[in-house]
């Protein structure tokens, strides 16, 4: 069973990485991307976790990217994780993710809610800080009843402490994932409301894959970006997008895969599968 989307504690998952690995070696998942948001910092533990439960690791990342004024999310496969350029890059987010966490603390704040970055931070550990570990907080705190609460009425975007990330362009974020070896995948495309004309920039930027099996997607939506894939040459991939329980409790590990030729066809697409 082939699982190319997941989290773990390095970004905003429920589990360490060694134990991501466990459970989906458990479901079943014999290869695994572990894909963390703007980091690879889970990545050597995760290997290590593989190995030990013959679960082929995917090396990835999960980059937040704007295409035509609409978030994208841009998957990156078969990556080498000691890449410079992505090192930096990723270093840069977590500076950016530090300012805009300590700004949406102060909405709240002013908005009644005495929310602390300690308590963020106690949450979030040694993760790149997100809107998930804030929302786990005013959970905690008692003040919403869950974390979809939290987004729906505090830290969805343009709610009351909604603030602006910054804005990386798709086409820099796939130049960035195929300089370190990678291939690009669009995630979700249709929770993220991703459409035709987005789909087509992407492509023309170096977009590889298209994850069309997400568990967000019904047949009617799926059957819609078979026909984008096939239309601009990119791979069908599945991702469970796996965080947790906790987290995303309607996303769990083996509940459907990723063909194997598929996987074939995304794997000989990464720069680093090429003969040097």
């Amino acid at each position: 069973m082939i699982d190319l989307h997941s989290h773990t504690t390095a970004s905003d998952g429920q589990y360490p990485p060694s134990e991501l690995v466990a459970r989906a070696a458990a479901a079943g998942v014999t290869v695994l991307a572990v894909t963390d948001h703007d980091t690879v910092a889970g990545l050597q533990e995760a290997k290590a976790a593989a190995a030990a439960h013959g679960v082929e690791l995917v090396p990835g990342i999960e980059l937040s990217a704007f295409v035509y004024g609409k978030e994208a999310h841009i998957l990156g496969h078969f990556l080498r994780p000691e890449d410079p350029d992505l090192a930096r890059f990723a270093d840069r987010l977590r500076d950016e993710r530090t300012h805009r966490m300590e700004a949406m603390v102060a909405r709240l704040r002013e908005l009644g809610f005495p929310v602390r970055m300690e308590q963020v931070r106690k949450v979030a550990g040694d993760a790149q800080l997100g809107r998930p570990h804030l929302a786990r907080v005013l959970v905690d705190q008692g003040w919403c009843i869950d974390v979809k609460a939290a987004f729906d009425r505090f830290l969805g975007t343009g709610r009351a402490a909604w603030v602006e990330r910054f804005k990386l362009d798709g086409a820099e974020a796939i130049r960035l994932i195929r300089a370190a070896g990678g291939t690009a995948t669009l995630a979700h495309p249709g929770s993220s409301k991703m459409e035709r004309p987005e789909i087509q920039a992407l492509a023309k930027a170096g977009l590889s894959g298209l994850e069309v099996l997400s568990v967000d997607h019904n047949p009617a939506v799926r059957q819609k970006y078979l026909g984008l894939a096939a239309e601009f040459d990119l791979v069908p991939t599945f991702g469970s997008d796996f965080h947790g329980e906790a987290v995303a409790p309607d996303h769990r590990l083996g509940v459907a895969a990723m063909p194997p030729e598929l996987f074939q066809k995304l794997r000989a697409r990464a720069p680093s599968s090429r003969p040097v």
